[in-house]
């Protein structure tokens, strides 16, 4: 499983309902779609400044973040940015691949 960071901003409508609804009810809507998709939930915060909420979460694969951040902002109620999120083994894994690209002008 791929972990993901999820920064979402609400529109007025979407402020209206977690109004309405609660925080709570909102986190868990949120972990009911992710377990749907076969994911976790790790975190879900709400936020001041740019970011109106901020989760981590643990999804199947690439395709699985994508379908469920469309989804979200298919709403029209919240904008959604999505971060791939990279472990310490990955980036140790990482360092040893090589592909022996060449910066220009050297």
């Amino acid at each position: 499983m791929s972990k993901y960071m999820f920064r979402a901003s609400l529109s007025p409508e979407g402020v209206a309902g977690v109004l309405a609804e609660g925080g709570t009810a909102r986190r868990t809507a949120v972990q009911n779609a992710i377990e749907t998709l076969g994911g976790t939930l790790e975190a879900f915060y709400f936020a001041f400044g740019d970011d109106d909420v901020v989760g981590f979460c643990e999804l199947p694969d690439n395709e699985t973040a994508t379908a469920f951040a469309l989804e979200i902002s298919a709403s029209g109620r919240v904008s959604v940015a999505t971060t791939v999120l990279i472990t310490p083994e990955e980036i140790d894994r990482a360092r040893e691949k090589k592909s022996g690209f060449r910066a220009p002008g050297t």
